[in-house]
């Protein structure tokens, strides 16, 4: 085989002078030769990587020299107009579902409350029946629509940012069953939350607007196309996360904070930007919404909705005296967040194994059962409890005592033979999830619930909570979380004013404490939530205690398990890069990683039935492609991806008769976009090639498709090294070669910092001293020999 060097550009010609040799499968050297760009990341199932990293080929290099100056004003103009499109789709987004499940929840709880002044057993009735019909149309959607869309999506979307993409997560279907599934399982009474699947609501919306919409149901406009790296849609989807966020919480930094610590494994400054006014966006569009509904025009959704609860009314400060109840509360959060993690991940466990692999019907009749368990239970154990008078309130308090079921306000009356009197087990479980931490949240309502009320609730929605999670519905675990963490937080808050009977102590302040210990226990999120906490609370007085009990909370819950997500993540197979490598792989190399591996190579000019064979063999993404060189060695001249194989067997337009590299005509058959795949999608198969006998037996040539110069460490790199640079970069192969025989350049720091119109032998001089040392020359020599030498400057 020739080895068409003049054929090829200097970037595949010069990475010839600094790969090495690719050893045979013979001798000790076999290991040596085994590449980790070789091994395909097909981990799970529907789950494979992105590709972060720039495909340098022909077609690419092609596209950007067409470019025109204009071009990068445009694309970064073009950026910030996408941003402004995610926080208003986000925001409107966010109204519909609060919308929704407000009113779908403030009907039931009137309707009910109609009809239990008459028959308490026929409103029970009704009341399951109406939770029962929302979660059904829940599941039903999620099980035949869109099975993406169940849990929070979360886990999946950190797993898409931090590289790994999980086929079907953000397709339009997903974000309708996402949006729709969260109005009937929210609405329907479940012990679960809206905020996660906003976050996941915010990524699908960021995704479909950077490809231009859904080919397949025809919503798609080719003229927003620009978007078709997998790089810039993780930019886009980064900002949908943290418009997620902002939307659920009201809190634009929360959210940015959010998408910084909790979901993405890459981050800068032009990014935070955008993220930032994204987040932006969504507050003005919530805010404008929530001005509009204060008119009375969005039916029952009343205060509530968007969450916040305004504790700014409650205790102004605090006493040293109260940090030990406070360290009390972290403790008690990190424990019982971690417990909350480990049993999840039981419970997830077990229902994968025994439950969701009987079908559908299956998954859909353990969520309605669960809806009938929920209703029960928040029905029933108000009835047992005993009713209390109403406190003597001050006239200018603004708080009512009694108030019916199902409105906003505290003193719920429910099953009370006098008119003066409150049920308080009923006043935060006969109630919407948001009313019902407001309920908890409430200041200057002293004794309102008793120890025992607080307990049963505790144990009951805890439980409730465990057994939820990972059913077939969109569910999130911020509200459930808040309601669990704020009712023992406001246990201790009752035991320290009865404790320090001096001090000005509000038992509100103690549940907000108590809802970020746990949250902090289970999610293991520090500063966002923090931060969270105090927008959605409008208290920043309580800052200096949020933060103490979200550290003694995550150091607690780090004691035994990883974070909720992780553990999530985990279990669906999805293999997210921690922030550190493990301490082993400081005493592993490279060698050790990828010693049982085979590396499978493809010639430059390949038979096409070759190709097949190797294709259908293997689950490989990537394969090294090899030529031979003026001495008859195998060396390595780039990398080409299982995706953009496919794209030429399909095309079939490369195809040639002869066995010989191909000439530059072919620059012209290809642009860079007939190479990406369309986000969270299979993209194209094996099985979906058709060749003839005639076609099966062509030649194509692979030099101007692959990548000339991908990623390659030495064999004797620690593995430690080679975690950072994988995950840091956003990669998606690494080669692992012998250690070259000999250095041809060395860049520095200065050899970077290269001007748009300055001279570039300013520039040059790090590396020319180092060459010309190297060849017993001084860097005064001849310019003519030093210049080449740019060209094929090597990272050593």
């Amino acid at each position: 085989m020739l080895s068409g060097d003049q054929d090829l550009p200097d970037g595949i010609g010069m990475a010839r002078l600094a790969w090495t040799r690719l050893p045979t499968a013979d001798g000790a050297a076999a290991a040596a030769s085994t590449s980790a760009a070789a091994q395909d990341e097909l981990f799970v199932g529907a789950v494979e990587s992105l590709d972060y990293e720039v495909i340098e080929n022909y077609a690419y290099r092609e596209e950007q020299a067409q470019r025109s100056k204009f071009w990068v004003p445009y694309y970064i103009m073009l950026k910030w107009f996408f941003a402004l499109l995610i926080g208003v789709g986000t925001g409107l987004a966010a109204i519909f579902i609060n919308l929704a499940v407000e009113n779908f929840s403030g009907w039931k709880f009137t309707l009910t409350f109609k009809i239990i002044q008459h028959s308490y057993f026929v409103g029970f009735l009704v009341y399951i029946l109406l939770n029962l019909a929302l979660v059904f149309s829940s599941v039903y959607i999620i099980t035949q629509f869109a099975p993406a869309a169940a849990g929070s999506g979360i886990p999946e979307i950190k797993g898409y940012l931090n590289g790994v993409d999980t086929h079907g997560i953000l397709l339009f279907r997903t974000l309708v069953g996402k949006i729709f599934g969260s109005i009937g399982s929210v609405g329907g009474g479940l012990a679960l939350g809206k905020e996660g699947p906003l976050v996941h609501t915010g990524a699908c919306i960021a995704s479909l607007l950077g490809q231009g919409g859904s080919a397949k149901y025809h919503l798609n406009s080719r003229w927003v196309q620009i978007f078709e790296s997998d790089r810039d849609r993780r930019d886009l989807v980064t900002c949908g996360c943290a418009a997620g966020v902002a939307a659920a919480f009201r809190a634009p930094v929360g959210g940015v904070l959010f998408a910084l610590e909790e979901v993405t494994s890459w981050w800068r400054s032009h990014l935070m930007w955008r993220v930032f006014f994204t987040s932006a966006v969504v507050a003005v569009v919530v805010r404008s919404a929530m001005n509009w509904c204060n008119s009375g025009k969005c039916g029952h959704f009343g205060a509530g909705g968007f969450i916040i609860w305004d504790i700014s009314g409650g205790q102004e400060d605090y006493s040293y005296q109260e940090l030990l109840p406070v360290a009390i509360i972290g403790v008690i959060g990190g424990l019982l967040g971690a417990l909350f993690n480990q049993l999840t991940l039981y419970i997830t466990k077990w229902r994968r194994t025994y439950l969701h692999k009987k079908g559908k019907r299956v998954q859909i009749f353990e969520a309605c059962l669960i809806s009938l368990i929920t209703s029960t239970v928040s029905f029933v154990l108000p009835l047992l409890r005993k009713c209390s008078p109403c406190p003597e309130l001050e006239a200018n308090s603004g708080i009512q005592c009694p108030h019916p079921p199902g409105t906003d306000g505290n003193f719920v009356n429910f099953y009370c033979s006098k008119d003066n009197e409150y049920n308080d087990l009923a006043t935060i479980f006969f109630n919407s999830q948001d009313d019902a931490i407001r309920n908890l949240f409430s200041a200057k309502t002293f004794h309102e619930y008793s120890a025992q009320s607080l307990i049963t609730f505790l144990v009951m929605f805890y439980s409730l909570a465990v057994v939820t999670f990972g059913t077939a519905v969109p569910a999130g675990q911020f509200v459930p979380g808040i309601m669990i963490g704020s009712t023992y937080g406001r246990l201790v808050g009752m035991s320290v004013v009865k404790f320090y009977k001096k001090l000005n102590v509000d038992e509100g302040t103690y549940a907000l404490l108590g809802a970020a210990s746990f949250l902090g226990g289970s999610m293991r999120m520090t500063v966002s939530l923090c931060v969270i906490m105090v927008e959605i609370t409008n208290n920043l007085q309580l800052l200096p205690l949020i933060m103490l009990v979200l550290l003694i909370s995550k150091a607690v819950g780090d004691f035994f398990n990883e974070g909720l997500y992780e553990e999530q993540a985990r279990l669906k197979g999805i293999p997210l890069l921690d922030s550190r490598p493990k301490q082993i792989m400081r005493n592993m190399s490279a060698r050790d990683a990828c010693k049982n591996q085979k590396v499978v190579c493809l010639p430059r000019v390949s038979r096409v039935v070759d190709i097949i064979s190797v294709l259908r063999s293997n689950n490989h993404n990537g394969f090294p492609i090899v030529d031979r060189g003026q001495n008859g060695e195998q060396l390595v001249i780039g990398l080409i991806l299982r995706s953009h194989l496919l794209v030429l067997l399909q095309s079939k337009v490369d195809f040639q008769n002869t066995p010989f590299p191909c000439g530059p005509g072919v620059l012209n058959r290809h642009n860079f976009s007939d190479f990406v795949k369309p986000p969270s999608s299979k993209g194209k198969s094996i099985d979906d090639i058709h060749l003839t006998d005639d076609e099966l037996g062509l030649y194509l040539d692979l030099a101007p498709f692959l990548n000339p110069s991908p990623y390659i460490v030495p064999e004797d790199m620690s593995l430690a090294k080679v975690y950072n640079l994988f995950r840091q970069l956003g990669l998606r192969h690494i080669f692992v070669v012998p250690r070259p025989s000999r250095a041809v350049g060395l860049i520095t720091r200065k050899d970077l910092l290269l001007e748009e119109d300055g001279d570039i032998a300013t520039t040059e001089l790090q590396s020319t001293s180092v060459r010309a040392h190297l060849n017993g020359k001084t860097p005064g020599g001849n310019p003519h020999l030093r210049r080449p030498l740019l060209d094929s400057l090597m990272i050593e």
